[in-house]
Parts: structure tokens; C-alpha cells; sequence
């Protein structure tokens, strides 16, 4: 578009108004992670004997970038804000959240793990965890709106003051000689620094357990990972069935057996095609379907005795670390090696079929038999591998805040 004549001054004013609230716009949609926000609302408390956050530079978590082949967000009813994301990580790693100050969220969910724990069972104030903590990274993107490996809990917002209120987790339940969750916002009152962390995110200082789930909520859907070799490859292929030029032989085999649905024989047996993998855990976000039913594991955590539960996973992203090794146990009985997960579902025991079984993997009506070969089995490992980054680890902008 070109323009004759000269534009008068206040066309020019105008103007450069609008180029420069394009020009901050971008700048404040930067797709480095460690960017900071620059705050418009005041903070005259000093926090630096407290907190390691320059309050009037956020870290970005409201404006991050995602690759465009990811299409789900979950944070339509609750937005991420840097003043509430910024809230919600220092109650996520503080311990005065918990009856005696000795147990955080963080202790069950640590960042160098995914945000998972790698003891079978995480220890609370009074006991230990009924199943293995699950994994936080890219909880964002998944459809499946329920949390807890039982799903009782229907949102993230309601889950994150669950283990808060549980007697064994973090002993706010308002039984067994507990105190409740209102004695729990009257301690934070008594926390000199808490009431201007809620008037900074919220606008006044009230604090209540809704403004507690959203800003924890809003700091756990802000851990993501998109810095994977996964995502080299497929921001350069049309889509993800195609070959991916990064990945090796082995790595685009492995894509390949994850996302083909197998074929079978009128006995259930793998004649075909892949071992679908994809079925429940949809490309690119990797997870899980909400449909998804019983997965066949129905041990009970360190004890003995049947859970026919249907259980939520957590996204297949960042099953490993960079080096290899497992971030914590896999499913609710927290299998310790991948091997054994496949191995459940290349041939389902006849101990695992149960009436809450989910039907995909009993194909016919006979529990599946995908008749994987050890390269199969080494290829699939391979791909799962390329699905974690490195930068949710160590990024400081999801670390613990406070000062030693």
C-alpha cells in the first residue's frame, strides 16, 4: 500500500501510536522462554529478603510461545497472567502450605524430574501418596479435563487444593485432628508477604481457595515443552506421518509403529500395520484420550488386592530425560522400566481383562497380542525418547523462588 502527498501531523501521530503498540505487542510474544514482562501494577513491598522475582520484570509465562501444529488449550476459564502464574509458583514450591511446613507441592512434583517424583510412593506429612505422582509438563495441552490418576478430581483448578486438604499429603483435611482449608488461609494472612502477593495478582488482598487454584493452576499449565527432537522434525514435515529428516531409521520406524493402528486376526493377534500406540496418546500433544478406559494394570500400590480404576495419564512427553533415564515409575503401580509397560500391552495377560477394560485393547473380544519383534520394541523406545526436551528442567522461571 503506498500513500500520495503528505500525511499531516496527526495522521503521523496515529500512526506512530499504532506502530508502536505493534512494535510491544511482538516484543511481548518472544519465543524465548526467559523473556521478561515488564509489570503495569505497582509493588512497594520488598520481597528480596524472601523471593529471588524482580516483581517489576516477570518472567513470561502469559505470552509463550507454542508450535503451530499444536491446536488443544485448556485455559479458556482460567487465563494464565504473569502476576498470578508468578503467585502460583511460590505456593507451589512454598511449605507453609502444608500442616507442619515440611511438605510442598514441589516435593512431589520436582522440576528435574518432569515434575514428577521418582519414589514410588511420595511422602506426605502423615503417610504417603496412594499412587505415584504424576508427570506436569504440557498439562495445558490435553483434552482430558479430569485430574488424579482416579479422576475425581474435574478440573485442574480443583485438584490443585485436593492434596492440600488430604490427611496423608499435605494435612489440611479437616480431620483426624487436622485444621481445615480455612485455617490454612489464615496462616497465609499471618505470612507477612502473602496478602501482597494476592492484591499484586488478584487487585486486593483477599485470600481465598478459588484464588489459590487459579494461580496454582496457572503456574502448572505454564511448564511446557516444545524443545524436543520431536519437535525439530515436525516443524519442518507436513504432518506427522511423514518422515521426519532429523530422526534417525530406527526413531522414524518407531513414529511409524506409534502412530499406524495394527490389524488382527479373529483371536486378537497382530496380523499388521503398527501397534497404535496413538489410539489413546493422539500426536502431537501425546495425551491422553478422555475416553480412554482401564489400561489393564490393576495392582494396588504397595499393597495387594485389585483397582479397576480408570486411570488418566499424563502427556508422553518427557517420559525421559535428556540422558535417558525414566522421570520417576510409570502407571499407578509405577512399573520402573519402559520395557515392562510395553511388554503389558504387547501381549495383555489374561489377569488384566476386567469389565472396566478398555475395548481397544481387546480387539474382537480377545485380549490383544500385538506379536511385537525386540526391534519393534527397541524402535518404539527410540521414538518415545525423541518426545523430551531439556529446557523444562532448569528453565529458573518454574524453579523454587525463595531465598535459601
Amino acid at each position: 500500500m503506498s500513500y500520495k502527498g503528505t500525511l499531516n501531523p496527526i495522521h503521523m501521530k496515529k500512526l506512530l501510536v499504532f506502530y508502536t503498540i505493534t512494535l510491544a505487542f511482538f516484543a511481548s510474544c518472544s519465543d524465548d522462554n526467559s523473556n521478561q514482562i515488564t509489570t503495569s501494577t505497582p509493588v512497594t513491598f520488598d520481597f528480596s529478603g524472601y523471593l529471588n522475582i524482580d516483581f517489576n520484570n516477570l518472567s513470561n509465562y502469559a505470552f509463550q510461545t507454542t508450535p503451530v501444529y499444536i491446536t488443544k488449550d485448556n485455559t479458556v476459564a482460567n487465563p494464565i497472567t504473569n502476576e498470578g502464574a508468578t503467585l502460583g509458583r511460590i505456593l507451589f514450591y512454598d511449605k507453609n502450605l502444608s500442616s507442619d511446613n515440611t511438605v510442598s507441592c514441589s516435593t512431589c512434583h520436582q522440576q528435574v524430574n518432569a515434575f514428577s517424583d521418582t519414589d514410588i510412593a511420595s511422602s506426605g506429612v502423615n503417610g504417603q501418596t496412594g499412587r505415584h505422582s504424576m508427570r506436569l509438563i504440557n498439562t495445558r495441552f490435553a483434552n482430558e479435563a479430569k485430574f488424579f490418576w482416579d479422576e475425581r478430581a474435574n478440573t485442574l483448578e480443583e485438584q490443585t487444593t485436593m492434596p492440600i486438604q488430604d490427611h496423608n499429603e499435605m494435612g489440611f483435611s479437616g480431620t483426624n485432628g487436622d485444621g481445615n482449608f480455612n485455617d490454612l488461609i489464615l496462616k497465609l494472612n499471618d505470612v507477612e508477604y502473602y496478602p501482597e502477593l494476592f492484591g499484586f495478582a488478584f487487585g486486593d488482598q483477599t485470600i481465598s481457595e478459588q484464588r489459590i487454584q487459579n494461580a496454582l493452576a496457572q503456574f502448572i499449565r505454564s511448564i511446557q515443552s516444545f524443545d524436543s527432537k520431536y519437535d525439530t522434525g515436525r516443524a519442518i514435515a507436513p504432518n506427522d506421518q511423514a518422515p521426519f529428516t532429523n530422526f534417525t531409521a530406527e526413531e522414524n520406524t518407531g513414529k511409524q509403529l506409534f502412530l499406524t493402528p495394527p490389524t488382527f486376526d479373529v483371536s486378537g493377534i497382530r496380523t499388521g500395520g503398527g501397534v497404535g500406540c496413538s489410539g489413546c496418546h493422539t500426536a502431537p500433544e501425546f495425551d491422553i484420550d478422555p475416553n480412554t478406559l482401564n489400561n489393564g494394570i490393576i495392582g494396588v500400590l504397595n499393597a495387594t488386592g485389585t483397582d479397576l480404576t480408570v486411570t488418566r495419564a499424563p502427556s508422553l512427553r518427557d517420559l525421559f530425560k535428556s540422558d535417558g533415564t525414566l522421570n520417576g515409575g510409570l502407571m499407578h503401580t509405577s512399573i520402573s522400566n519402559i520395557n515392562s509397560v510395553i511388554e503389558h500391552y504387547n501381549l495383555m495377560s489374561p489377569g488384566s481383562d476386567n469389565a472396566q477394560l478398555d475395548p481397544r485393547l481387546k480387539p474382537g473380544g480377545n485380549l490383544q497380542n500385538l506379536n511385537m519383534t525386540n526391534d519393534e520394541k527397541s524402535n518404539l523406545v527410540s521414538f518415545l525418547k525423541t518426545l523430551s526436551g531439556s529446557d523444562a528442567y532448569t528453565n529458573e522461571k518454574w524453579a523454587d523462588p525463595f531465598v535459601n
